[in-house]
C-alpha cells in the first residue's frame, strides 16, 4: 500500500496533473482522496518537487501526503511575483493582493533550507529579502505593502507617518520587523551568501534597530510629538487605537511597544511579550550578520546590547504568577499590570521555542504552555470537533490551524502531535473544489470548534507553508507519526 501511494505521488509530481483535480483511489483508504494543487505554478522549483516526492515516500497516511503535496508549494504555486534580474519578489498573502512583512517571511521560510540545491529558489528568497528591506525604508511602521505605488488598501486611515501609495496597511507590529531580520538571517545561515546585504539592506537594518529602540520610550515621554499614531473609522475596536491613536499607555521598562499584534488586532497593553521575545532572537541574528557577513563589530555590539536589554526587561516585567506557577504574560504595561491570553498568530506564547527564544522543555515555557492550552486562556476553545487556540480576530469559537501546527511543532509528546495531525486533516479537507490552490486540501485561516465546514479564508498561504514545515520536521524527527 505504501509503495502504491509513493508511486501515485511520483506520478503527480512528474505529470503535474492533467486535470484541475486528480483522484487517487487507494487500497488502504475507505474514501477517495482528491488533490487540488494547481496544474501550473507561478514559480516552479526542482528542489521543492524533489523534496515533496522524497518526503511522501515516508508518509503512510494518504490524506497527510495529499495535504503536504498541496500545502508546501502553495506559495510558489499561487502567490509569488518573481523578477530574477533584480532580484525582486512580491509575495501576496493569498486572498489579499498585498505583501505582509510577517506573512511573506512565514510563506517562504520552509524553502530556505533548500536554497543551496536550487539557484533559482535562492534567488527568489533574495528577492523577498530585497523587497522587504525596500519596504522598511519606505515605511518602517507599516505592516503590509502594495506591489507599487497604486494607493490600494486602507488609504483613509489617519496615521503618523501618513499613508502613501506604497503602503496597503499601516499598523505597527513589532514582529513585522523581527520577521524581516529572521528571513535575512536564515538565508545567510544556510547559504553564506552576503549579496543581499547591500546599502539598501543596511539602511533598513539601521531603521529597524532605531525603531525598536525608540519604542522603548514611555507613552508620556513622547506625548508632545509621538513618532507613531493610528486611527481608523471602524466598528471593530481592535482595528484602531485608543487615546487619539496613541494606544494604551506604557511606562518605560526596557521592553519595546507594539500597538498591534501579529493578528493585526490592537494590543490591550502596549508591551507584547511574544513580540519582545522574538525581538531578542532577531536582534541577535542581526548581530551575527553585522559581525560575520559585514565585518561591522560596532553595529553587531549595538544589536546585541539592545537584545540583552529587552531580554532582561522581559524576565523582570513579563513573568507573572498563576495557578500554573510562574508563566509568561501575553502583554504588560510597565506600570505593574499584565494580561494573560494567547493568540494563534505567530509570534505567540505557544511558539516561543519555534522562534528560538527557549527550549521546548524549559520549565517556565512548560508552565506557560499548560496555561495557554487551558481555559485560563480566554481564546482556547474546546468543541465537538476540535480544541485549540484562536483569537479575537475572527471571533469566539474559531480554532486556527496555525495554532494546531504550532502546538505540534512545540510538543514532545507523540499522542499530542498525532491528535493535532488528525484535527488538521479534518480541517484541511473542507471547502470548495472550484478553485485549484485553495479551499479543499489546504489549510484555512480558522474553523469552528463544532463544525470544521464553517471556516474563514480558504486561501491563506502562510498556514499552508507552516503545515509543510510541520511535515518536513516530523519526517526528519518522528516519521512514525506520518
Amino acid at each position: 500500500v505504501e509503495r502504491l501511494w509513493s508511486t501515485s505521488v511520483r506520478l503527480v509530481m512528474e505529470q503535474r496533473v492533467l486535470l484541475a483535480a486528480s483522484v487517487f483511489v487507494l487500497a488502504c483508504a475507505a474514501a477517495v482522496v482528491v488533490d487540488y494543487r494547481p496544474q501550473t505554478s507561478k514559480l516552479s522549483s526542482d528542489a521543492i518537487e524533489a523534496v515533496i516526492a522524497q518526503t511522501c515516500e515516508k508518509i503512510s497516511d494518504p490524506e497527510l501526503a495529499t495535504l503536504f503535496t498541496d500545502c508546501l508549494p502553495n506559495t510558489l504555486d499561487t502567490t509569488v511575483q518573481f523578477h530574477a534580474d533584480k532580484p525582486d519578489t512580491f509575495v501576496i498573502t493569498g486572498d489579499i493582493d498585498a505583501m505582509w512583512l510577517r506573512d511573506s517571511t512565514g510563506q517562504v521560510l520552509p524553502y530556505v533550507q533548500f536554497a543551496n540545491s536550487d539557484a533559482n529558489l535562492a534567488l527568489m528568497v533574495r528577492g523577498v529579502i530585497a523587497r522587504q528591506m525596500k519596504s522598511v525604508n519606505v515605511d518602517r511602521y507599516a505592516n503590509a505593502f502594495n506591489y507599487d505605488k497604486n494607493w490600494k488598501g486602507h488609504q483613509n486611515d489617519d496615521r503618523k507617518p501618513p499613508m502613501t501609495g506604497d503602503v496597503y496597511e499601516g499598523k505597527y507590529e513589532l514582529d513585522s520587523l523581527c520577521n524581516v531580520l529572521r528571513l535575512s538571517y536564515e538565508y545567510w545561515n544556510v547559504t553564506g551568501d552576503s549579496k543581499p546585504f547591500d546599502s539598501t539592506w543596511q539602511s533598513a537594518a539601521d531603521l529597524i534597530v532605531k525603531t525598536i529602540q525608540y519604542q522603548q520610550t514611555g507613552t508620556l515621554e513622547e506625548l508632545a510629538n509621538p513618532e507613531y499614531t493610528f486611527l481608523r473609522k471602524t466598528t471593530a475596536p481592535t482595528d484602531t487605537l485608543m487615546l487619539g491613536g496613541l494606544a494604551a499607555p506604557g511606562k518605560r521598562c526596557g521592553l519595546s511597544r507594539s500597538p498591534f499584534r501579529p493578528s493585526d488586532d490592537a494590543t490591550t497593553l502596549p508591551f507584547l511579550i511574544p513580540a519582545n521575545a522574538y525581538a531578542v532572537v532577531s536582534l541577535r541574528h542581526l548581530a551575527v550578520i553585522w559581525r560575520d557577513a559585514l565585518n561591522n563589530t560596532d553595529k553587531a555590539a549595538q544589536a546585541e546590547s539592545l537584545a540583552q536589554d529587552i531580554e532582561d526587561s522581559l524576565m523582570k516585567y513579563g513573568v507573572i504568577n498563576t495557578e500554573y506557577g510562574k508563566v509568561y504574560a501575553y502583554e504588560v504595561d510597565g506600570y505593574g499590570n499584565s494580561y494573560f491570553m494567547d493568540d494563534a498568530n505567530v509570534p505567540s506564547l505557544l511558539s516561543l521555542p519555534f522562534l528560538g527564544f527557549c527550549e521546548k522543555d524549559d520549565p517556565l515555557y512548560l508552565n506557560t504552555r499548560r496555561a495557554v492550552l487551558s481555559t485560563t486562556n480566554p481564546y482556547f476553545f474546546a468543541g465537538k470537533v476540535a480544541s485549540g487556540v484562536g483569537g479575537p480576530h475572527v471571533g469566539l469559537g474559531y480554532v486556527w490551524p496555525m495554532s494546531l501546527i504550532m502546538q505540534a511543532l512545540t510538543s514532545t509528546n507523540d499522542t499530542e502531535i498525532a491528535t493535532c495531525l488528525s484535527l488538521l486533516k479534518a480541517a484541511g479537507f473542507q471547502g470548495s473544489t472550484t478553485n485549484a490552490g485553495q479551499g479543499y486540501g489546504f489549510m484555512h485561516e480558522s474553523f469552528y470548534m463544532d463544525d470544521a465546514a464553517m471556516f474563514t479564508r480558504p486561501w491563506f498561504a502562510w498556514a499552508n507553508s507552516l503545515f509543510g514545515q510541520l511535515i518536513l520536521t516530523l519526517a526528519n524527527e518522528r516519521p512514525h507519526l506520518l
